[in-house]
């Protein structure tokens, strides 16, 4: 009797240790898993940031060009009215 008792708590206690070298395992893997999920996920935010902040500067030199097109556009449209005022005199006095 006094045999299966010590029989008993031997495989109790290497079940005990068994378990406990189990769950200290998984866990180490489970950070590593983590770790390399972090990086993966790091890594794809800093390229995300890159791209908007490259989409960013593309944006700000187009809205120059069409800032500058824009002026260009007015300075044209002044200038027509400008010629049509000239022209609509030399009419006026080619008619008088």
């Amino acid at each position: 009797m006094e045999v299966q008792v010590g029989i008993s708590i031997l495989c109790t206690v290497i079940g005990v240790l068994i378990g406990f070298l189990t769950f200290s395992r998984n866990r180490d893997k489970d950070v590593k898993n983590d770790a390399t999920e972090s990086a993966v996920i790091r890594t794809k935010l800093d390229k995300i940031s890159q791209s908007v902040d490259s989409i960013r500067i593309d944006f700000k030199a187009s809205d120059q060009r069409w800032t500058a097109l824009s002026e260009q556009v007015i300075r044209n449209d002044e200038s027509n009215k400008q010629a049509h005022k000239r022209i609509d005199s030399l009419e006026s006095k080619g008619e008088s």
